[in-house]
């Protein structure tokens, strides 16, 4: 549950605007990166949403429109999240759940690479270590479900936490064989619970942040979790923090996405919009797109697909 003020009575947000505004006009030019592209990056950023003030879908261009997929943006931000939440780690998997984009990254040969059949994002992706972490004991650790139990049993602990960098194969190097096709980009939770006045926040920390494409869809992503467990559990979701290491607009490639950054900065702020749970949800991983309903959207661009290198 949320309480949001009145639409009229939001202040419009200008929290992401001004973090792609400040990568533009200070970020560091780097020239090597995991996407074979320069970049501008700047190293540490948060962002503080206030559900009250609205749900952080940027307005700085349109994320609901269903195009020529048939599904809007913000819905396969969401059906992302639900296919991680049920552990998927195939292609087939994430299709299930309304989520096909994963396509270029699992193809044979950069599955083969990693030594994965074609299709399997690998044992290190999000599916996988949030539902099945490997550990010293031989059974795998299901985090969620872990959590779950514990913030019902003993909501005020400081530790329910999800993380889903295993380090085993996560690493490159010589002697290091990586087991995920992408390394997480983002991911680790830690979840806060005030029993006493039924409020619930969640920090979310993110290790690389594309911020024009991706970062805009994980906002979505950890803004809807923070709702879905709030309503599991009847508290009131109160904040996203929601903080970014490497943040980077990719420039001077193919990809290069300073143009459209530009576009953007010069739309004007918006008030964030509503969203909203079908209530009759109180199982985390029963949530799908369709639970969710969105009003006061006002974007300022239609619908594009910002390039991002593959």
């Amino acid at each position: 549950m949320v309480r949001y003020v009145s639409y009229g009575d939001r202040e419009p947000d200008r929290q992401y605007r001004n973090l792609i505004q400040k990568i533009i006009e200070s970020g560091k030019f780097v020239t090597e990166t995991q996407m074979g592209e320069g970049a501008l990056r700047i190293i540490g950023n948060e962002m503080r949403f206030d559900f009250s003030n609205g749900f952080p879908v940027i307005t700085e261009r349109d994320l609901l429109d269903p195009g020529k997929i048939g599904k809007s943006q913000f819905e396969m931000a969401i059906a992302e999240l639900c296919a991680f939440l049920n552990g998927a780690r195939t292609l087939d998997e994430m299709k299930n759940f309304g989520c096909g984009w994963w396509a270029p990254w699992v193809t044979e040969e950069k599955c083969k690479k990693r030594g994965l059949e074609t299709g399997d994002l690998g044992p290190g992706s999000y599916g996988a270590a949030w539902r099945a972490f490997p550990t010293m004991y031989g059974a795998p650790f299901d985090q969620w479900k872990h959590v779950l139990e514990q913030m019902a049993e003993l909501p005020h602990l400081r530790t329910h936490i999800v993380t889903p960098f295993i380090p085993q194969y996560i690493g490159r190097g010589k002697g290091k064989e990586q087991k995920v096709v992408v390394v997480p980009c983002h991911g680790l939770v830690h979840i806060f619970v005030d029993a006493k006045d039924g409020e619930l926040s969640l920090l979310h920390w993110q290790r690389s942040a594309d911020a024009p494409v991706g970062l805009v869809f994980n906002l979505i992503q950890y803004a809807a979790l923070t709702m879905m467990l709030a309503q599991v559990f009847g508290y009131r979701a109160t904040e996203l923090v929601f903080q970014t290491s490497d943040t980077h607009i990719y420039a001077g490639g193919p990809n290069d996405q300073r143009a459209d950054v530009r576009d953007m900065l010069e739309t004007e702020p918006q008030r964030l919009p509503t969203v909203t749970l079908d209530p009759d949800v109180k199982d985390l991983f029963a949530f799908r797109p369709h639970h969710f309903h969105v009003e006061d959207y006002h974007a300022q661009l239609g619908r594009r697909r910002i390039k991002t290198p593959v």
